[in-house]
């Protein structure tokens, strides 16, 4: 049986992944448009009817969008722990409020959803309440880490356990440094509930690297304080320098900010 996975944005301006089977499919967040949801999965030949659920990582606009509009007006369950459920029903971007869409999934409380198996975990982050995602499907384990100030030691667990890892590589420290940030700012991204440097993530995965991570994907890429290419090449020198090669002993990507990911198909 195929898994199938595809980013369909990642980015401040808006997270949203879908994992999928054949058949059928979930989505971790839904920060964006519901029009570009439906139009992105039609192109990929994937039904909004065919999707199970929605599983959210925290209650940032731009994890949350179009919940409102999936939730309630299409009747798709809405997971996530009871914090991030206040904050979501609280927050300016979602205006059509989740009510009878609401599923609780609390941290390190595992469930079933057909062929899914899905675990959430605590995540450092400054949102309401903060989660990473740790989903087997069909023997494999994939692990969804979008936002994250630093991996602790809950959160190494989880990317140690992963055969394909979804991890956030946000900025690059001079330029974040030298950028127009207020400072304020600058201090929030950088602090232990803010967001993973490119330096921090390819430090860890370096020497955390397991034969059993078959794929990485790079995500949450700042705008203005880092480039593709430039998270790529950090985590790719960083590996090299332990004798992990890209493309050989694991597949690396970035994720793209507001276009979709190619739609991969993995074994």
């Amino acid at each position: 049986m195929k898994i199938r996975f595809l980013s369909l944005g990642s980015g401040s301006s808006g997270n949203c992944y879908y994992l999928g089977t054949d058949t059928y499919g979930i989505l971790i967040d839904a920060g964006i448009g519901i029009r570009n949801i439906k139009k992105i999965l039609k192109e990929h030949g994937i039904l909004l009817e065919t999707i199970r659920a929605v599983f959210i990582t925290h209650d940032h606009a731009d994890h949350i969008k179009a919940v409102g509009h999936l939730g309630e007006k299409h009747a798709i369950p809405i997971y996530a722990t009871t914090m991030i459920h206040q904050g979501i029903n609280k927050s300016y971007c979602v205006t059509e409020k989740l009510s009878t869409s609401v599923r609780i999934l609390e941290k390190g409380t595992p469930m079933t959803l057909e062929d899914f198996k899905i675990e959430s975990f605590e995540v450092p982050h400054d949102g309401t309440d903060n989660v990473g995602y740790c989903i087997e499907v069909f023997g494999k384990v994939f692990s969804f880490l979008t936002d994250l100030g630093e991996i602790t030691p809950l959160a190494a667990h989880y990317i140690r356990k992963a055969n394909y890892l979804v991890l956030e590589a946000n900025y690059d420290e001079e330029m974040l440094r030298m950028g127009s940030y207020p400072a304020h700012l600058k201090h929030r991204i950088t602090g232990a509930n803010g967001h993973m440097s490119n330096n921090a993530t390819a430090r860890f995965l370096a020497d955390n690297y397991t034969d059993k991570l078959h794929y990485i994907w790079l995500c949450h890429l700042s705008k203005d304080n880092n480039h593709p290419e430039l998270a790529y090449k950090t985590i790719e020198l960083a590996l090299r320098e332990k004798g992990i090669i890209a493309g050989r002993e694991v597949q690396l990507y970035t994720l793209k900010r507001s276009i979709p990911s190619d739609f991969f198909e993995l074994e």
